[in-house]
């Protein structure tokens, strides 16, 4: 018995040394992936993981939140402050992305706190937490619809901005394309020739 009790001990300070490591990155764009994560962030050192923590009260895939371990705390706390001081652009949309140091609540794979117990028991009508507990279901219900709310907007804000870059793009792709149909066709080098300008690539 003291030997399981000695592990899980043992188990949980290796996650509090983990959550020490460890970085909350929120006001993440639905488009951002792993990979540009990782990309991104190992400029301040060696990304050991990358969690993203859903949002279940809402019916969209959205990653919003991503918890990043990092190799060592030391680490971790350059990725904040950094974060804090410059706006930090993430996969190319017009929104900083702030970081915060993470907490074992964050975390999925939590272990239990070792000789922690959990008791539970149905509230009865005429019991005075009965009020408590009704006013709580009504807070919850009442947030999960705000954060619905708020989904459907930043859904729509994104379509936008995704909107946006593609027109940029396609602008940016018909100048070139225009710079390189003068070139072709000889405006260019005539154009050239009578204002004395070399266009040689040296």
């Amino acid at each position: 018995m003291s030997s399981s009790i000695e592990q899980a001990r043992k188990e949980f300070a290796e996650f509090e040394e983990k959550v020490k490591r460890s970085v909350l990155l929120s006001n993440l764009s639905p488009e951002v992936t792993a990979a540009v994560l990782k990309m991104a962030l190992e400029q301040f050192g060696n990304v050991v993981n990358i969690e993203f923590v859903p949002n279940l009260t809402i019916p969209y895939d959205m990653p919003q939140c991503a918890l990043v371990e990092m190799e060592d705390p030391v680490k971790a706390r350059k990725v904040i402050k950094t974060m804090k001081d410059f706006p930090f652009m993430i996969s190319g949309m017009p929104r900083p992305v702030s970081a915060h140091p993470a907490k074992a609540e964050m975390f999925s794979d939590r272990p239990p706190l070792p000789g922690r117990k959990i008791n539970f028991r149905w509230v009865d009508k005429s019991s005075p937490d009965f009020e408590v507990a009704e006013r709580l279901k009504r807070l919850c219900s009442r947030h999960g619809k705000e954060s619905l709310a708020l989904a459907q907007l930043q859904l729509e804000e994104e379509e936008k901005l995704a909107k946006q870059q593609e027109d940029m793009v396609m602008a940016n792709y018909k100048k070139h394309e225009m710079i390189e149909l003068l070139l072709l066709d000889g405006i260019a080098a005539k154009l050239a020739h009578r204002y004395g300008i070399d266009l040689s690539e040296e």
